[in-house]
């Protein structure tokens, strides 16, 4: 390891990975460090991906798909259920292994010419005169002082670069998701259709979900708006679940995490850093969904540090362009989407059988999945639109 590059990319997974890529692209000097000793262990994710736009980043590879998904049924409280499908032979998106496709992303980074370290973690930042101007840290038991020109926070939904560079502070609990998630196995399940589940009793605040894995396999898990504990951990909700969905099964691994649900940030760069990913918590407060945001901010940081880099400007001001890309391309949705949020973990089991009805009249089940997922996750559909369907 030198002692000086262009970039350090704090965290090799979908974000930082995709903008040392980026970067390096560029032609500037990337250092991508990842503080576990394998890339994409251990996972903490469902591992669900829509593929609109998903071959911007990566070419398909079969190696990390478990299932390609053409389908989804949504439940309601009262066992109602919405079906969506996906029209022709075409998937709609992959459940992945995410271990397999973590790893993918950081080669191609290795690829675009980053030097890539495992077993490294960013212990402090340096900051001098206001700037960020490189990282402190540990490697394989060392300590190191790294200097760049600019640094990416891309470390997760416990941002430690972010608390450094003070732009990140605690999470309220009515926008962070507790999570709990099993991987079961032999059990039936459709191998290219979503399950999703809403209502109080199956889990309040949130929704559970049912990702095929294939072989018989599936991530069965749930999240719980922080606000909304009563006491009850996701855990026992999610052993409720399962034994009711699954009788029997076998759970082969189980997960916990916090997912963030917020609103977008009012700023998420300074002098000499930007952050990315769920570092700067950037997941779809709707859906909990953070692949595809994490690799666009992470493209957005990449080719924005190369911008400031050749200018020779990496101030606050010249960095606060990111910021203005976040807001103005994945920052509407998450915004749109932070509105419904705000309204849909209010409602009552009876709302929330009111609006699947109320979907079922608009003869939404034509629609198909892969044109829903993309209505939701982008910003063309108004939130009262969506609101008022409840009402």
């Amino acid at each position: 390891m030198r002692s000086e590059y262009d970039v350090i990319v704090v965290g090799a997974g979908p974000a930082g990975s995709t903008a040392a890529t980026e970067a390096a692209r560029h032609g500037l000097d990337v250092l991508l460090i990842e503080k576990r000793q394998e890339i994409g262990e251990p996972v903490r994710c469902a591992e669900g991906l829509f593929k609109d736009g998903l071959e911007d980043f990566i070419s398909y590879d079969p190696k990390w798909v478990c299932a390609e998904i053409r389908g989804a049924r949504i439940y309601a409280p009262d066992g109602s259920v919405l079906c969506f499908s996906q029209q022709g032979d075409e998937a709609a998106g992959y459940v992945l292994e995410r271990k397999l496709f973590d790893r993918a992303l950081v080669k191609q980074a290795a690829e675009a010419g980053s030097e890539v370290y495992v077993k490294t973690q960013a212990t402090g930042l340096i900051i001098e005169d206001g700037i960020v101007k490189g990282i402190k840290g540990i490697s394989n038991g060392k300590g190191f002082y790294a200097r760049s020109k600019i640094v990416i926070g891309a470390d997760g939904v416990e941002s430690k670069v972010g608390r450094w560079a003070g732009l990140i502070g605690p999470i309220r609990l009515v926008d962070i998701e507790s999570c709990a998630e099993f991987m079961i196995s032999d059990v039936d399940v459709d191998p290219g259709c979503l399950e999703l589940y809403f209502g109080n009793e199956v889990s309040p605040g949130g929704y559970a979900w049912v990702f095929p894995k294939g072989n018989k396999e599936a991530n069965v898990g749930l999240g719980i708006l922080g606000s909304r504990f009563n006491g009850v951990r996701p855990i026992q909700y999610l052993k409720k679940f399962v034994d009711k969905r699954f009788p029997g099964c076998d759970v082969v691994q189980a997960i916990a995490g916090a997912v963030p649900v917020c609103d977008v940030r009012h700023r998420i760069s300074t002098g000499g850093l930007m952050l990315a990913g769920d570092g700067a918590r950037l997941v779809d407060p709707l859906l909990g969904a953070g692949i595809m945001n994490a690799m666009i901010s992470g493209r957005m940081a990449g080719n924005v540090a190369a911008q400031a880099i050749k200018s020779g400007d990496v101030s606050s001001q010249a960095l606060q362009k990111y910021d203005v890309q976040i807001r103005q391309g994945i920052g509407k949705a998450i915004r749109r989407n932070y509105k419904i949020k705000q309204f849909v973990v209010k409602a009552t089991d009876s709302q929330m059988n009111k609006l699947l009805r109320s979907l079922q009249k608009m003869d939404i089940e034509s629609v198909p999945v892969s044109k829903i997922y993309r209505t939701v996750t982008t910003s063309g559909l108004p939130a009262i639109k969506i609101i008022k369907a409840f009402l």
